[in-house]
């Protein structure tokens, strides 16, 4: 691979990552009922609002976790290719 392909890959990656950054809009997790029967039923003693808190995070945690193997596989991939070379 040539010198200046991969100085435009980095720049490519820099600036999407930038772009994501400056693009990036506030969001809600949960809507307004949601998040306040969440915090009253913490408030008042209840474990429900724990569960649909557990809830989240589990279905924020998959998408990382299959990014993660999928980049682990890539790279063992990629480094067994450029060794024997």
């Amino acid at each position: 691979m040539k010198m200046s392909s991969k100085i435009n890959i980095k720049a490519f990656c820099v600036i999407l990552t930038l772009a994501f950054f400056l693009l990036i809009n506030s969001a809600s997790a949960q809507c307004a009922m949601c998040s306040l029967n969440a915090e009253n039923s913490t408030i008042e003693g209840n474990t429900q609002g724990n569960g649909l808190n557990d809830g989240i995070l589990f279905l924020l945690a998959m998408p990382f976790l299959i990014g993660g193997a999928v980049a682990i596989i890539w790279y063992t991939q990629f480094r067994n290719t450029a060794t024997k070379n």
